[in-house]
């Protein structure tokens, strides 16, 4: 599976910008996608992961209510539609793709992804 991310850029706070994730290859064995992102000097961070089927999401709390993940299975893409940005949502961020069945729960951690895109740059000026 490749992953191609695209969508970020620089916004001003309070404003919006949409991610998108695009999957190629092996993408009917996909049972997860997740966003994640990693600041400059700080750990990487689960941001949101849906289930490719079914559509179940999972949020991180501290973007529970402004961000949005959603797939379109027919153009194989992940969508993360990112509102009232604030200057600390500022990082890098990843989209990566699961292959074995997790719970919930796992979701959250990167290891129980397979496969990762590169990354797009989110900046958010105060």
């Amino acid at each position: 599976v490749q992953l191609q991310a695209s969508g970020g850029g620089l916004v001003q706070a309070g404003g919006s910008l949409r991610l998108s994730c695009a999957a190629s290859g092996r993408t009917f064995s996909i049972d997860h996608m997740g966003w994640f992102r990693q600041a400059p000097g700080k750990e990487r961070e689960f941001v949101a992961a849906i289930r490719w089927s079914g559509g179940s999401t999972y949020y991180a709390d501290s973007v529970k209510g402004r961000f949005t993940i959603s797939r379109d299975n027919a153009k194989n893409t992940v969508y993360l539609q990112m509102n009232s940005l604030k200057p600390e949502d500022t990082a890098v961020f990843y989209c990566a793709a699961g292959f074995d069945y997790r719970s919930s729960y796992r979701l959250q951690y990167g290891h129980e992804y397979s496969y990762w895109g590169q990354g797009t740059q989110v900046t958010v000026s105060s």
